[in-house]
């Protein structure tokens, strides 16, 4: 077994690469190319179209909505930037792209909405986070070969694509936080993926991999939310509109005890760029979509080279693999980020129709999931059902349950309860 200190000493081992199960590969791929092309082939990814990003907005007579971000789309994008900026740090790209590829694929239906709805109903079989059902899809859910269970990834890439090395509860500091990345019935593969890696800690990967997801949302929900003409920069950048739009960065996203003083300066500093979207209307015309998109390229470009740049000249210009160092995003870079993140958050997601729709979307996953409990053979699939069967206990009928829910596209939804309700 390695040590923690080898994990500082050397890029990669034949343990990092090592899979629960060994197979002969002769396409003289790396493993991590074959990691990504399995995910990249697999069914939870392909679901992954019919999921919300953030929302699943219906704007009728708003042109281009059409166009709107899916989770798929989002993670392509995801993928696409840490990809080329893991090239530029010198990380194994294959590895980096496999992460992206895999970080969202445990998302249920109406996106974090979804979450908060099967964390409630799966709280005493300990809880629901998309994160962790990321794990145990990659790990466990997945079909790939027979007699096997899951991708049979490398630990490598399983490490890169946890946000959140630790248990329910057990964020270092922060026990309290809503955030991990593995369920008590998965923890073996878990133990399995981290042996020898520092308690709590992320590898490099995964932190890039973990940028470029900010990165893509922040940036993109900002496009998404103007072409649809659900925000307006005149909205936020003077008057209450900007007062409110800090208060709520500096307690929703930013670092705790961040002053609202120093994310208007974060704010102003994009506002100030020639290239800042300023249309106090839609972007109905050729050129104005245009120069929306060159100032969603503007932004990405700016996050992405200045982490590249402050790591760069943190830790040299040699290799950057697992834990022999950090990824490091300047505070500034960081804040402006948290700023854009805000901005969709309390302008769409926060508006009140928005607000009813989430709520009823909660009650649909809710009413499915205790349908499903007591009535899994009406609309259950096999694969979901037969887990359901082999379980000696509440707890694994309820996990099982939630599998299925958070196997659905939003659509499958209404699909699944009108079978309930046949």
């Amino acid at each position: 077994m390695s040590s923690p200190a080898q994990f500082f000493t050397r890029a990669y081992t034949a343990h990092d690469q090592e899979r629960p199960v060994r197979e002969d590969d002769l396409s003289g791929r790396s493993p991590f190319q074959r990691d990504s092309a399995r995910i990249q082939h697999s069914a939870a990814l392909r679901r992954l179209t019919g999921k919300a990003q953030v929302t699943t907005p219906v704007f009728k007579g708003q042109p281009f909505s059409e166009s709107r971000r899916t989770r798929l789309s989002h993670t392509l994008e995801c993928a696409q930037i840490g990809r080329e900026m893991g090239a530029v740090l010198g990380c194994d790209t294959y590895l980096v792209e496999a992460a992206c590829l895999a970080h969202d694929v445990g998302h249920p239906p109406f996106g974090h909405n979804g979450e908060l709805a099967l964390d409630e109903f799966a709280r005493s079989a300990g809880g629901f986070e998309g994160n962790a059902q990321t794990f145990r899809i990659l790990t466990r859910l997945e079909p790939k070969s027979p007699g096997g269970r899951g991708l049979n990834l490398t630990r490598a890439v399983l490490d890169a694509a946890t946000k959140y090395p630790w248990g329910r509860g057990g964020k270092p500091g922060a026990p309290d936080s809503p955030k991990f990345g593995v369920y008590d019935d998965d923890r073996s593969d878990f133990d399995w993926m981290r042996s020898g890696a520092p308690d709590g800690r992320r590898c490099v990967e995964a932190q890039v991999m973990d940028w470029a997801d900010d990165v893509s949302y922040s940036v993109h929900d900002l496009e998404d939310g103007l072409l649809a003409g659900r925000l307006s920069t005149a909205d936020f950048t003077s008057g209450d509109g900007r007062g409110e739009l800090l208060e709520f960065a500096a307690a929703r996203y930013a670092p705790e005890g961040t002053e609202t003083a120093e994310l208007g300066e974060a704010l102003d500093r994009l506002v100030h760029q020639r290239w800042w979207p300023c249309l106090a209307t839609g972007y109905d015309s050729y050129e104005d979509q245009a120069r929306l998109k060159y100032a969603t390229s503007q932004l990405i470009g700016r996050f992405c080279s200045a982490a590249q740049e402050a790591t760069r000249r943190a830790h040299g210009r040699g290799r950057i693999a697992r834990y022999r160092c950090d990824l490091v995003v300047p505070r500034r870079v960081r804040l402006e980020c948290d700023v854009l993140k805000a901005l969709h958050h309390l302008y769409v997601i926060h508006s009140p129709e928005e607000q009813s729709r989430r709520a009823r979307q909660r009650e649909q996953l809710t009413e499915l999931a205790h349908g499903l409990l007591g009535a899994p053979d009406k609309a259950m699939r096999p694969q979901f059902r037969e887990e359901f069967e082999k379980a000696t206990c509440e707890v694994g009928r309820i996990r099982a349950v939630t599998d299925q829910v958070a196997s659905l596209d939003d659509a499958g939804v209404a699909v699944m309860l009108a079978r309930l309700a046949a």
